[in-house]
């Protein structure tokens, strides 16, 4: 007695036009709108429009100026990455309330600024805010 099985099986059919427009209508919403994004609207500050002899604005004493060559001014005086931690160590024992303010010129190096941010780390700071000016 032999039983005779049947072993042919339908594949499934899956329908894939549904998810190519799908696809093809949010590329085409992308291409719309990208060229309406603006994501180069902020520029980084050069600071305050004066002399570099003289002192930063008296209502944040923490101020560092990172300028266009890579020198890095605190208080008004030229100084470097090591001066820059003891100098802020300093400050953080008199008045450690107040968060350090960076000033950093758009043609100065990212390596300046992570100088300066490690400085500030090493001072004992958890922030420090970088101004920025708008466009």
């Amino acid at each position: 007695m032999r039983r005779s099985y049947n072993t042919h099986f339908e594949e499934a059919e899956m329908n894939l036009t549904p998810l190519i427009d799908v696809v093809f209508i949010v590329l085409i919403i992308f291409i719309i709108i990208a060229p309406m994004l603006e994501v180069d609207r902020v520029e980084l500050a050069t600071g305050p429009t004066v002399k570099e002899d003289t002192q930063p604005v008296e209502s944040s004493p923490f101020a560092i100026h990172v300028k266009h060559d890579n020198t890095i001014w605190y208080s008004g005086k030229l100084v470097s990455g090591l001066e820059l931690m003891q100098l802020l160590k300093r400050a953080r024992l008199t008045q450690g309330s107040r968060i350090p303010q960076l000033f950093q010129d758009k043609r100065a190096t990212f390596e300046t600024y992570q100088i300066v941010k490690n400085a500030v780390e090493d001072a004992g700071y958890d922030q420090m805010d970088v101004i920025l000016k708008p466009s």
